[in-house]
């Protein structure tokens, strides 16, 4: 995307632990219309995102085991050993 007067601003952000010079491009009027930051610092943030999503999905299923625990607990259900479990699958 091109602008017909580019003026770039130069700011220092952190994100968590990282610290990434972004560069804003802003067009004649002065309203910014992008962000850019050097490709290794994308790959980083790309990178941090994915841990983080990953996080969030342990987070879930840890979650949702719990609750079934609960349920079975309160419900005193039909028990299985591990290697029924297993054997159902």
């Amino acid at each position: 995307m091109f602008f017909q007067s580019e003026l770039l601003q130069q700011k220092l952000h952190k994100f968590g632990s990282m610290k990434i010079a972004l560069q804003y491009v802003n067009d004649i009027n002065g309203n910014t219309q992008a962000v850019q930051l050097p490709l290794t610092e994308w790959e980083k943030v790309l990178n941090k995102l994915q841990k983080y999503e990953q996080a969030l999905k342990l987070k879930s299923n840890l979650k949702e085991a719990f609750e079934q625990v609960a349920i079975l607990k309160k419900t005193k259900g039909q028990k299985q050993t591990l290697k029924e479990f297993l054997n159902d699958l």
